[in-house]
């Protein structure tokens, strides 16, 4: 398992190796540049492109490379919008320690439910998750603490422009793509990526599976809860039934698995497919989640290992390359 990170196909530096690491500083110096010239309607369709992007990372990090297929990470999300709206409405902090605290608590409350749904495997740790989400919402919808049912209007937003809360959404997104990057390419994604590939072999070489998993839920949890916070700060309010939804894990399923599942730049296409379906599919609000889901299956059946499966077996590009080669 040691090695070094190739730097192209004989672990030389080529033109390719360098234009794959000039391109992203590129994108990033536009991305930026977005928040002083880009339309309202422009800088909204990024925030939520931002957002999505960052929570199908998290999955993708725990279903891809981890084996954790989750149904309950709207529980981080509704614990970071509940944050905010508590930290900013009720006791006018800033916003700051709202998306730190969010974190915090994201992570605080995946330590105290890994100790039960870590003990179910396959569909029942997935139906386990679901139903900590549904037991959430409706202890939020029942708790003087959180207004009951009623919510929160998150009258901080309104002190934002939308340039700015474009830019937290840049933040988060970038900072979420960051983390996946440095846990893949950390020992813990080695132990992720080989529990993946082969979970038995794996372990026979010494990798604990139970902390590696743990590790990746709570990291997951964390980044999350960010996103939630920054959801629910463009939202401007918050309700039980909504923060814990399962649309929320829904999205995040549909963008990691269109964009492919088990890569860095998977999340990245599904999240830019998704929210521009959405967007187009606006008009449609009774049928919207049935042709999403139609057009989910129909391009699974095209490409059952996502969009970026099919760029990486045709040409073996790859933008964010994670894994360790041989040094020569």
């Amino acid at each position: 398992m040691n090695g070094i990170f190739s730097k192209g196909p004989a672990g030389m530096a080529g033109p390719a190796w360098h234009a794959r690491r000039i391109a992203p500083i590129a994108v990033l110096a536009v991305l930026v540049s977005l928040a002083f010239w880009g339309s309202d309607y422009l800088l909204s369709i990024m925030i939520l492109i931002m957002c999505y992007m960052a929570i199908g990372q998290m999955w993708n990090l725990l279903g891809g490379y981890a084996g954790l297929v989750s149904l309950g990470q709207q529980s981080f999300i509704g614990l970071g919008g509940y944050t905010l709206a508590k930290i900013t409405q009720v006791y006018h902090l800033p916003v700051i320690l709202a998306f730190v605290l969010a974190a915090v608590i994201s992570v605080l409350f995946a330590l105290l439910i890994s100790i039960p749904v870590f003990k179910m495997k396959g569909v029942y740790f997935t139906i386990g998750t679901w139903i900590v989400a549904e037991c959430l919402a409706l202890f939020f919808s029942t708790w003087s603490f959180s207004n009951y049912a009623q919510g929160y209007t998150i009258t901080a937003t309104y002190a934002f422009s939308t340039a700015q809360i474009y830019l937290v959404a840049l933040a988060v997104g970038v900072g979420a793509l960051i983390v996946v990057m440095a846990v893949l390419r950390s020992r813990l994604g080695l132990a992720l990526m080989a529990m993946r590939d082969n979970a038995a072999a794996s372990e026979v070489r010494g990798v604990e599976q139970y902390r590696t998993k743990l590790k990746c839920f709570l990291i997951s949890a964390a980044v999350t809860g960010i996103a939630g916070a920054a959801l629910y700060l463009n939202q401007a309010f918050i309700q039980p039934a909504n923060a814990f939804g399962i649309s929320w894990t829904v999205s995040m399923v549909f963008i990691a698995i269109i964009g492919g599942m088990g890569t860095v730049e998977g999340p990245i296409i599904g999240a830019v497919i998704f929210v521009l379906l959405r967007q187009a599919l606006y008009n449609f609000p009774g049928i919207s989640m049935m042709l999403l889901g139609l057009i989910a299956i129909a391009i699974i059946m095209i490409a059952p290992r996502g969009i970026m499966g099919i760029i990486r077996r045709k040409t073996q590009f790859e933008i964010f390359p994670v894994r360790r080669h041989p040094s020569a």
